[in-house]
């Protein structure tokens, strides 16, 4: 008989054992139970980390296609480095206002409020992660730029288009693009 491991074929075979479901604490049903609850447990956190990682890949895409959209760099076909890491620091920078508020409402010898910390932690980790360099559309790419301006804002499409990584320095970092194909020039063994 293979071995089940989700709770839910777990719970359907000990209710079709019988209606006298009584569960030894030390019983081999009541492991099998914790640890298909732990595993549920496990992969929806995984879900709940990687459905977070790809929405906020999703905003940061979303206001990179709204800057370039505008009146201002609609004529624009390609931007530089630098002036993707200024659009960068915007971005980062989006939640300033609010977050000066919260500290101005804040009462002396109190604890911060939740939303106080979690934006300043949002704030502390996209400048940290600027630092070392910060994944964004290839906007020295002028398929890229056009791409990005009609896209639809789709995790699908959002595989096709081409992120590069860029630091505070206005530097590409190297080995941080995905998306891009390997050279043709390197033989592969």
């Amino acid at each position: 008989m293979p071995l089940s491991k989700s709770l839910s074929k777990i719970q359907k075979n000990n209710k079709s054992q019988g209606k006298n479901l009584t569960v030894h604490p030390k019983g081999r049903k009541f492991q099998k139970l914790t640890a298909a609850t732990l595993r549920e447990d496990k992969i929806a956190a995984k879900k709940k980390a990687h459905n977070e990682r790809k929405s906020n890949e999703l905003s940061r895409v979303k206001f990179i296609q709204d800057v370039i959209s505008s009146e201002s760099f609609k004529d624009q076909k390609v931007f530089s480095l630098g002036e993707t890491v200024v659009f960068i620091q915007e971005f980062i920078s989006r939640d300033d206002g609010e977050l000066e508020e919260l500290k101005k409402k804040r009462r002396t010898n109190r604890p911060p409020s939740t939303r106080q910390v979690v934006l300043q932690q949002r704030r502390d980790y996209e400048t940290k992660e600027l630092a070392s360099g910060f994944l964004v559309p290839d906007l020295g790419d002028a398929e890229n730029v056009d791409f990005l301006r009609k896209w639809n804002q789709t995790f699908g499409s959002l595989n096709t288009m081409k992120l590069i990584r860029v630091n505070a320095k206005a530097e590409q970092v190297v080995g941080g693009s995905k998306g891009t194909k390997p050279p043709t020039d390197v033989e592969m063994q």
